[in-house]
């Protein structure tokens, strides 16, 4: 057993919260307390009613998302919105979510981790948000065909558009949607994009600039924060933990 505020504590200091700028709807941090104590750590992608109700079935009383409880701004509290609530509640199940910094952290972020998972180091980030970088750029080592190759056996749906270099030099990572990154793309010096998902209007621009992009999935490139923030936090503090999938395709 562990304290809430000992993991929220962590947890504020690992994502540096205080001082990490997000979207306002983030709302990054404990977002639903219970009642102090914590016995089973969770991670999950989305805050929602499936994920929360799996998790209390599950005996979890602590879950990680990325995608916290206020997206959608002021919500009255009525239909799903209620439903959320009233299973945290019932569940005595407390949320904390951490959105941006979970993307952009150097150690425990999704683009980190999905460069690891590569095998390929980022040296430099890109991709500003505020006072912060969200994105990172790795030296690649590869050809074009065995990154999407090595993708297919990582993430269930790829999708590439493959208009840039055979051979690339460097490879950028921005999870999740990466609509922002690819106007930044060849300021950066790239070519080369992996991401989750991309609006359509992004063919024709690769097509005229020349570029790689890569989507793998929004959901399945942002399992990675949410998985090691739990991990670590259940090995410093002897808890056990589980992912909470939900099968998104999207």
């Amino acid at each position: 057993m562990a304290s809430l505020q000992q993991l929220v504590d962590y947890c504020d200091k690992r994502t540096r919260r205080s001082s990490f700028k997000d979207y306002p709807g983030a709302v990054n941090g404990l977002q639903v307390a219970n009642d102090g104590r914590v016995m089973r750590i969770g991670a999950a992608v989305d805050a929602g009613l499936v994920p929360f109700e799996r998790a209390v079935e599950r005996g979890v009383d602590f879950i990680i998302t990325h995608h916290g409880l206020f997206w959608g701004g002021v919500q009255p509290l009525t239909g799903p919105v209620y439903g959320r609530f009233a299973a945290l509640v019932r569940g005595n199940c407390a949320v904390y979510s951490s959105h941006l910094p979970l993307d952009a952290h150097e150690e425990i972020g999704n683009n980190i981790i999905m460069a690891r998972q590569l095998g390929l180091k980022p040296r430099r980030q890109f991709l500003p948000h505020e006072n912060e970088l969200i994105g990172w750029i790795a030296p690649n080592k590869f050809k074009r065909a065995q990154l999407c190759a090595r993708l297919e056996e990582l993430y269930p749906r790829v999708i590439s558009i493959e208009c840039g270099s055979p051979a690339p030099k460097l490879v950028a990572f921005c999870s999740g949607s990466g609509n922002s990154a690819v106007p930044h793309l060849l300021a950066a010096g790239v070519d080369t994009l992996i991401t989750g998902e991309l609006r359509e209007e992004w063919f024709n621009f690769a097509q005229e600039q020349r570029l790689n992009l890569i989507c793998c999935g929004h959901y399945a490139t942002e399992v990675h924060g949410v998985k090691a923030l739990a991990a670590e936090l259940a090995k410093k503090f002897r808890l056990p933990w589980e992912f909470i999938e939900t099968d998104n395709p999207l």
